[in-house]
This record gives C-alpha cells, structure tokens and sequence, in this order.
C-alpha cells in the first residue's frame, strides 16, 4: 500500500452548516441511476427531474445550480432537501482526491468546511477515507 500524507487519520464530523453546498462554481455530478434515485425521493418521473433539476455539461450530467449564488439547487435554509438520496459525490464529501492531495490542500479545505478539523470530530482512519475517496 502507498503510504499517504494522512497515513495516521484525519479528523471530520459533519456539522450540517450547508457550506459544502454553497459558494461555486463547481458541479455535483450525477449518473442516470442517481436521477432516477433522486426523482422516485422527489416522486417525480425521472424525466421530469432531469428537465428540471439538470444540465449536460461537457457530455455529463450535472445538478443545476441557484443564480447568482452557485448554491445547489437542492439547498434550502441550509439544510439539503434530498438528504436521504444525494448524489454519491455529495456523500463522499470531503473525501475528494482535490482534498487529500496534501497537508496544504486539506487546510485549504478546512476554511471553507467547519467539519474538517472540528475540535469534538473523530479520527477517521485510512481505510474509511481510502474507500471513500472520489
């Protein structure tokens, strides 16, 4: 195994503040199967949903976000109103390869997310993050 910066766990606890939501430009992006997920939550065909809540972008499906804000067209009050079926990019948060690249780019992370170092977050161990980085 590749011995990674990280080798001994980083500290994370979700704290619900929205932030990872907020702020783009960026894309979540999605695969049918996802769409389909997201619109049986939404009790809506999956067609529907990929009209309203979709764009193709660079040959991707990608959520739409709200304008100006680039915030996710799903947060609301800071709170994600699809929780329970958000995309798979949003349940690996933040254990995306842009994050892990290094000491420097974890801290980077950290402004932006409250939950990345949080004083009360547990260790999370190499193999949880190793399984799911995206």
């Amino acid at each position: 195994m590749v011995e990674r910066w990280y080798q001994s766990g980083l500290k994370f606890k979700c704290t619900e503040c929205g932030k990872c939501c907020t702020g783009g430009p960026g894309y979540v992006w999605i695969d049918v199967s996802e769409a389909a997920n997201i619109a049986s939550f939404l009790k809506i065909s999956t067609e529907q949903f990929m009209a309203r809540y979709t764009r193709l972008t660079f040959g991707r499906i990608a959520l739409l976000e709200k304008q100006p804000t680039f915030d996710c067209i799903f947060l609301k009050d800071k709170k994600c109103q699809i929780y329970a079926a958000r995309p798979h990019q949003c349940r690996r948060f933040p254990w995306w390869k842009e994050n892990l690249q290094s000491p420097e780019s974890w801290s980077q992370a950290a402004q932006h997310c409250e939950g990345i170092n949080h004083p009360e977050a547990p260790l999370i161990n190499l193999e949880t993050i190793e399984n799911q980085v995206c």
